[in-house]
Formats: structure tokens, sequence, C-alpha cells
């Protein structure tokens, strides 16, 4: 499939639109013609199929009797010549649209304008390429909702075919407000910038936060000289890809069983364990509680690991039962994505 020409395709959507309202005006003007002309004598059905037989060129006898009526004659040669002429237009333009593609194209963006116009708190992923790929991966296996942007039509779809899976897609840059918009950043819960340049992620973190001053941003990063540029234009946090794959390199060197528990963990088609967070807001059930309650709830498939007090840098690892929750605490947890959903709704 070619990269889609989003101009193109609006452009071809308006003449088709134009050239449909086209032949509803001769066809009107044409059946108030003939009512006109044919008097009480016919109806009006009558007169819609005399103006049907005449623009579409069937050959069929009259209807409307026009002999000795050269009025009526010149209004029908009137009709036919406008009237084939726009219905030559409309079919071209309607050939040319399908034969495109287009058709199945613009069906594809309706059905991915009402996805998206369905999710809050979703995460935006700009950018699905090779490194996109994989954070779609994970967002799909955890049951997050999302939705991604890529300048290359092709890509995108051929890459949730390979996942076998059916997420929403807004072709375009996300550089540009109006495809953020379309995004539906206004009620996303985050954003990461994955494009492969550094500079296009710069700009993309700086439209973003233009947008939504409470938006968290992840951006990607490759070379460290962007890293404070990043800070500076309202990135939350930072990957350094190259970082993380030197640390990851060093891990499998060094704990080697370590790291291959963990790769069981991310890759169990199963269980899909996760280590997630929540944090305490105002309202939320927890409020009040100690983490022996949350314990004491006993979801399976769910490990308290550690927890963060308010306005605290410092971690509780494997905090004790009788420690207390606050507004602000945050709560660290291993837990599959039913889990997870679970916890939401009884701490949340």
């Amino acid at each position: 499939m070619p990269k889609l020409d989003v101009k193109h395709l609006e452009e071809q959507r308006q003449t088709l639109v134009r050239s449909t309202v086209l032949i509803a005006t001769i066809f009107a003007v044409g059946v108030i013609g003939y009512a006109t002309i044919g008097g009480d004598q016919y109806s009006l059905v009558d007169a819609i199929y005399m103006t049907m037989i005449t623009l579409t060129t069937v050959g069929y006898g009259e209807i409307v009797d026009l002999e000795g009526n050269p009025a009526g004659r010149m209004f029908t040669v009137f009709l036919l010549f406008f009237g084939v002429g726009a219905f030559v237009y409309f079919f071209s333009n309607l050939t040319a649209f399908i034969v495109e593609g287009n058709f199945d194209r613009m069906v594809w963006r309706r059905k991915m304008h009402r996805a998206i116009r369905d999710l809050d708190k979703h995460y935006i992923v700009c950018g699905a390429g090779r490194l996109g790929r994989h954070m779609i991966r994970e967002l799909i296996a955890t049951e997050r909702p999302f939705v991604v942007i890529d300048n290359n039509e092709t890509r995108a779809r051929e890459l949730a075919e390979e996942l076998g899976a059916q997420f929403p897609i807004v072709v375009g840059d996300a550089i540009d407000e109006e495809i953020l918009k379309e995004a539906g950043i206004e009620r996303a819960a985050g954003l990461c910038a994955a494009i492969a340049t550094d500079k296009d992620n710069l700009l993309i973190t700086m439209t973003a936060r233009s947008l939504r001053p409470d938006l968290r941003i992840v951006a990607r990063c490759t070379d460290e000289k962007f890293i404070a540029k990043l800070k500076r234009t309202g990135a939350n946090s930072i990957v350094a890809t190259h970082s993380i794959g030197g640390l990851r390199l060093v891990s499998e060197l060094i704990r080697p069983d370590a790291v291959s528990f963990l790769d069981t963990m991310l890759r169990d088609k199963d269980k899909r364990l996760r280590v997630e967070e929540i944090e305490l807001h105002e309202g939320s059930r927890a409020r009040g509680k100690t983490i022996g309650d949350l314990r004491s709830a006993d979801v399976r498939d769910l490990l308290i690991i550690a927890l963060r007090e308010p306005n605290s840098s410092a971690w509780q690892f494997n905090p004790r039962d009788g420690t207390p929750l606050y507004v602000g605490s945050t709560v660290v947890f291993m837990a599959s994505p039913e889990a997870r959903k679970i916890a939401e709704d009884l701490w949340g």
C-alpha cells in the first residue's frame, strides 16, 4: 500500500461531495421541470421516473408526453447536456477514489477516529519503528489503552497485523498539534516520544507540553547531549537507549540468573507479571489504611514490593504490615494485568 497522502485524500473526498451535490441539484431541477411541464396530468413519481431515464439515457419511452411541446424538449436537451456531464464527472472521480484504495482508507480512518473518541486515560506512542513496536507489544500484553502516531500508514498497519492486535492509529507527524489532538492528547495519561531522531523527539516534547502542562512525557534519546534540552522542554523522564543497552549487557555478565528471572517474567504469556505502581489520591479507598490491610485482600498474583511516602524520595522495600498509607503514597507491586485491575479497583 503506498504512503497515505492525507491532503490528496481530503481533496478527493471534497470532489466527490461536490459532484454528488451537483447530481442531486440537476436531478431536483429535472423533477421540478417535468412536474411543471406535465401539470396535473402526471404525478410526482412520473416526473422522478422521467428525470431518471433521461439522465441515465436508458432509452425507455417518454412518460411525460413532449410531443408538440418545444419548451419541454429544449428542457430535456438542457437536462441531458448538463446531467450526462455531471454523471461522467462523478463516476470518474468515484472510480479513481476506489482504484487508489482511498475508499478503504477513508473507512479505516473513520474507524480509528471512533476508537480514539472512546478512549480516556490512554497512552500515546509516537513512532511505530523498531523501538515503538516493543513498546506497543508491552502495552498490549499489559492491557493498557493506547494510540499510535506514525507518518507511515503502511508500517503502522503492518505492525498491527504482525502483532495480531487492533489498536487506534493516527497517520501524521506527531510534531503537529492537530495530530496530537486527533490522538486525544487532552484525555491522555501519558505520551512517549520514540522517533528515531532526537530533534524530532525534542519538538514532539515541546508541542505536547504546550498542549498539556500536566501530561507525563517520556522521551527517547540516543545522543546524551539532548538530555538537558529534553528536560528543559518538558520531558518528565528521558530514556537513553545506549545507556539502557549498556546496563543490560553488564547485567547479563554479572547477574545472569536475575536477568533470566526477569526475562521469564516478561515473556510468560499466561501470567504476564509486571512491576506496577499505584499512587493514592484524594478519595482513594486505601487512604488511612495500612500495608497489612492491602495484603489482607489476598489478591491472586499480586506481591507488594515497596512503598514511598508523600514528599519523600526514599523507598521502603518490603514494607511492614503496620505501615500507614497517606494521600500521595506510592505503592509498587508485582502483578498480572488482572490483579492490577483488581488492585486499582480496591485501592483507587
